[in-house]
């Protein structure tokens, strides 16, 4: 097993995971594909973990000490160490330069870019899934009757259905 292929893929899980046990489906296809890992050692290194006191994603030193003894857990805990760490950093630099002019603009101009990756992403996950422009305006006319406060729910229902069937047929 090479340590520092091992140490980029706990790294990668690591960022890329929301939870405690949100790297375990990476880490799975990783290692198991390298045949540096089985079903039985990820077993033991989730059983390890679930009764260990702490935190559930610290489960992966388990794992890298199964794997690789001490150098295994060494890595295992730098790699879940550093995202966190950066976020860490990365604040600490925000709150010395965030009213800088330079940086308000780069904040404004990475927040529009995200909401332009999430519109398109939004668009494409619509497309694919067969939801109609119809669909969006019904739900759209629905949520804006339920805001206004003045329509009851069951009526918005039944217009909603109504609706639906106007446009799709029974």
């Amino acid at each position: 097993m090479n340590p520092l292929i091992f140490f980029l893929l706990m790294l990668r899980s690591s960022f890329f995971s929301t939870s405690g046990l949100g790297n375990l489906p990476q880490l799975y296809d990783d290692l198991i594909s390298r045949d540096w890992a089985t079903e039985q050692t990820f077993a033991e290194a989730l059983a390890v973990g679930q009764i260990s006191p702490g935190p559930s994603g610290l489960w992966v030193i388990s794992l890298g000490y199964l794997l690789d003894g001490p150098r295994g857990v060494l890595l295992a805990t730098l790699a879940i160490v550093i995202p966190p760490a950066g976020v860490l950093v990365l604040d600490r630099i925000y709150r010395r330069i965030g009213g800088h002019p330079a940086m308000e603009g780069f904040v404004r101009g990475l927040s529009l870019a995200v909401v332009g990756v999430f519109l398109v992403t939004l668009g494409d996950l619509l497309q694919n899934s067969g939801i109609a422009a119809s669909t969006l305006l019904i739900a759209a006319c629905s949520y804006g009757l339920a805001i206004s406060g003045r329509v009851p729910v069951i009526v918005i229902l039944a217009l909603a259905a109504a609706a639906g069937i106007l446009v799709f047929g029974v």
